[in-house]
C-alpha cells in the first residue's frame, strides 16, 4: 500500500473547499436568476389580462357604434 502525501492532501482538501464556495455561489446566483424568470411570468400574464380587457372593451364598443346605424 501506498503512503498518503500530506502536501498533496492538504492541496487536494484545499482544492476542494474553494470548489464548495464556488458551487455556493453559483446556487444563490441561480435562485437569483429564478426569481427574476418567476417575476417576468407574473408581468407577461398582467399584461396579457390588461390587453384582453382593452380589446374586449374596443370590441364591444366598435359593435355597439357599427351596428346602430
Amino acid at each position: 500500500m501506498g503512503e498518503i502525501d500530506p502536501v498533496a492532501y492538504g492541496v487536494l482538501t484545499a482544492k476542494v473547499e474553494n470548489l464548495e464556495k464556488k458551487i455556493d455561489k453559483m446556487e444563490q446566483s441561480i435562485e437569483q436568476l429564478i426569481a427574476l424568470v418567476n417575476q417576468g411570468k407574473g408581468g407577461v400574464w398582467v399584461g396579457v389580462a390588461i390587453v384582453s380587457a382593452i380589446s374586449s372593451v374596443v370590441g364591444f364598443v366598435s359593435h355597439y357604434f357599427l351596428n346602430k346605424g
